[in-house]
């Protein structure tokens, strides 16, 4: 993992994990909004109850997280869609500012899938921090739910 800045819009992060399914497995599973639910989870007390998308370029996708009683929309747009390797879509909610996009890169490794994580622009250090560690823990939940 690292995390990298100059000033708040160029912060960003990349996580790299190999996942033990092959790469259609992984990759359907990030536009499948059924299985997205079951490993959208950043926090341990985090549920993702409602998922929709359109799994188009172009397509939004919309997620309701929910920590307690609070419920957390996030939102997003595909702007790119490579069968099996590669997914880009900008990520709206209250903890990222406008511009702020996450890509999915996708090789084989192995028996399964080498996922290289990107996510571009944070306010500030702490919500990438954060951020870093909400998508570690979603990795490791598509791992365990694939695996």
């Amino acid at each position: 993992m690292t995390a990298t800045a100059t000033n708040a819009e160029d912060l960003s992060l990349k996580i790299e994990r190999v996942i033990a399914a092959p790469p259609e497995r992984v990759f359907n599973a990030w536009l499948d909004p059924v299985t997205l639910a079951k490993f959208m989870r950043p926090a341990p007390d985090m549920v993702a109850p409602k998922v929709s998308n359109d799994p188009r370029e172009g397509g939004r996708f919309d997620i309701i997280m929910r920590a307690g009683d609070a419920e957390i929309p996030h939102h997003g747009t595909y702007t790119a869609i490579n069968p099996h390797s590669r997914i880009a879509f900008t990520w709206v909610s209250p903890f990222s500012p406008e511009g702020s996009e996450v890509t999915l890169i996708l090789r084989p490794e192995g028996g399964g899938t080498h996922v290289t994580l990107t996510h571009v622009k944070f306010f500030d250090e702490e919500k990438r921090d954060n951020h870093q560690g909400g998508w570690s823990r979603i990795l490791g939940a598509l791992d365990a739910l694939l695996a």
